[in-house]
């Protein structure tokens, strides 16, 4: 089992998600936490598991709510998680699209 590292990038799209939900229910922002938290563990038992991204070159996503999606790569020692996007807004620019 690979052990699950957060960019601070992630750490952060994760915080301003869980604050946002949490304004209209902490329990809908508690459920979204301990489900991001079960895909992560999947992901870093089964590295590859979840499919490699059609939008963002070298990494692989997990839909782990209709509304948002999940960006990682797999490293020798890691799962590193590199965003948390909710799908209606524009992807990190700092990361490249993939090409068709």
């Amino acid at each position: 089992m690979l052990l699950v590292e957060w960019k601070a990038s992630a750490e952060v799209d994760l915080l301003e998600i869980l604050d946002s939900i949490s304004e209209h229910s902490e329990q809908a922002a508690e459920r979204l936490y301990d489900r991001i938290q079960y895909d992560l563990e999947h992901a870093a038992e089964h590295p590859y598991l979840f499919k490699p991204s059609q939008r963002i070159v070298g990494m692989r996503e997990i839909v782990t709510h209709p509304n948002y999606v999940i960006f990682y790569r797999i490293t020798v020692t890691c799962i590193e998680v590199v965003n948390v996007v909710h799908v209606r807004r524009e992807f990190p620019s700092s990361v490249r699209k993939a090409v068709p």
